[in-house]
């Protein structure tokens, strides 16, 4: 595994991390039952795209941190893993 695919690697594994993270603050404390009831109710109501993409919002800033440190490679990973979760959101809605 060259150099480059490590530091694109890197920003996936980062990306998905962040996306996990705003998904687990979104529930936790915009929720105003508790978090295993939050999740029946996304699940009863097929929520699963717009929690999704609430979830993704984190991956925003974390983008813009690695452009800034110039850490181009790890920004790509960020933007493939941020345009993979918008085509399975994309994809949840109409299927």
């Amino acid at each position: 595994m060259g150099a480059i695919n490590k530091e694109i690697f890197f920003g996936i594994l980062i990306s998905i991390i962040a996306t996990l993270a705003g998904g687990f603050i979104y529930i936790e404390y915009f929720s105003k039952v508790g978090f295993t009831e939050t999740l029946q109710l996304i699940k009863e109501g097929d929520l699963y795209g717009k929690v999704l993409s609430i979830a993704a919002i984190p991956n925003l800033f974390v983008f813009f941190v690695f452009i800034k440190k110039k850490q181009d490679y790890r920004a790509r990973g960020v933007l493939l893993t941020t345009i993979v979760i918008a085509l399975t959101t994309l994809i949840l809605k109409f299927f």
